[in-house]
């Protein structure tokens, strides 16, 4: 029979209770670590009073540029082999003779800007979307292979990562785009046409700009700085040489900058690249409401005194709208004390909220005022 000392024993009780104790109190250690970006933030404080702004803006040109890199992407098209095979007066007299599928390489550009040392870029989702292959440009001049860490066709954002076995890269600093005011001077800087990285400069137009029909969730910075076909992804940046923005769109006519472009801001653009980095996916709130917005007719019949707010024209059977009890025909006017202006406002503040939190919801049913609160559940993935 063999015997266990009874000093071995106390060696294996204490081992035990000491691993409990870790279990319990640091459950960390025991997991993978999970990838983190490291960002150089601004923390710069309130803009520059009048007079002291700069006379030139090398320096902020000079801060920034080395971040911005060039997109080029590579995806093979398959192609019928002629296009007059859907004609069936054709195929009649020549059956499937040309029906041969035809490859090709379609070739695209656009910009980029590494918001991080590892190697970090953020871009627009339309910029690599369906490649193969995507080669980046820095402004040194080295050419690096970059694979997609994740995309968000719902803001058109995406996020790519290069390395070069040589230390930390180029990046960018990050900015405060929440402060930005209408008459901030930006720079926008990328590759338009090809033709290698070009700054041009302008002020903030507007900003909040929504209902535009280009993304799900927008929330754009208007800037007349021209952007042009291949300054998608590329920087906006402030007279300091910070990342306020990413170029995404433009409102042309002919094809070429008419004053009118489009960011996103670098708040909103950060968050949506730390989920996808830190958690592999964007995650946002979702209420399962189909909403209309509040014309002057609805809000005169309604008795509201503006067409603020939202209408609720339908709740999907399942969504956490109905658990809560949202009922059709129900009007919010506000979400969490917050004043609800439109449908957009409203889509973007429930979609910022962390699946399980609640909302208190307030607005009127059947011309009386009430209160709900309802969980927010997570928003299924968008099918495209």
């Amino acid at each position: 029979m063999i015997r266990i000392s009874p000093f071995l024993l106390q060696v294996v009780g204490v081992g035990v209770a000491v691993a409990v104790l870790m279990l319990l109190f640091f459950p960390d250690l025991l997991r993978e670590p999970q990838p983190r970006v490291e960002v150089l933030q601004s923390d710069r404080p309130a803009p520059l009073a009048l007079g002291e702004g700069p006379v030139s803006y090398a320096d902020a040109v000079d801060r920034a540029t080395p971040a911005v890199v060039n997109i080029h992407t590579r995806k093979t098209v398959v192609q019928r082999g002629h296009p007059f095979m859907d004609d069936p007066v054709f195929r009649q007299f020549f059956g499937d003779r040309f029906d041969t599928p035809q490859r090709r390489t379609q070739t695209s550009l656009g910009s980029g800007v590494i918001i991080s040392p590892q190697g970090y870029i953020l871009t627009n989702n339309h910029v690599i979307e369906g490649a193969d292959e995507i080669e980046t440009m820095l402004a040194d001049g080295r050419n690096l292979p970059a694979q997609v860490v994740g995309t968000d066709p719902e803001t058109d954002l995406a996020v790519l990562r290069i390395e070069s076995g040589e230390g930390p890269l180029p990046s960018i600093v990050v900015g405060d785009s929440r402060h930005l005011r209408v008459g901030d001077v930006v720079l926008a800087i990328g590759n338009p046409f090809g033709v290698g990285q070009t700054v041009t400069q302008g002020i903030v137009s507007a900003t909040g700009r929504s209902r535009l029909g280009i993304n799900t969730y927008e929330d754009f910075i208007q800037t007349d700085a021209a952007i042009n076909p291949g300054n998608s992804g590329g920087a906006l940046v402030n007279a300091h040489g910070e990342l306020v923005g990413v170029n995404t769109a433009i409102f042309t006519r002919s094809g070429g900058s008419q004053g009118i472009g489009f960011a996103i801001p670098v708040d909103l653009a950060r968050d949506v690249m730390t989920q996808i980095i830190e958690q592999g996916a964007v995650v946002r709130g979702w209420l399962g409401i189909e909403v209309q917005e509040i014309t002057p007719q609805l809000a005169q019949s309604f008795g509201l005194a503006d067409s603020r707010g939202i209408l609720i024209a339908g709740v999907l059977g399942t969504g956490p709208a109905a658990r809560a009890g949202i009922r059709p025909g129900d009007i919010f006017t506000h979400i969490d004390g917050d004043r609800i202006n439109d449908a957009q406002d409203a889509l973007n503040f429930i979609a910022r909220k962390k699946p399980g939190k609640t909302l208190r919801i307030q607005g009127l049913r059947d011309g009386e005022p009430f209160e709900i609160r309802a969980e927010v559940g997570k928003r299924p993935t968008a099918r495209r």
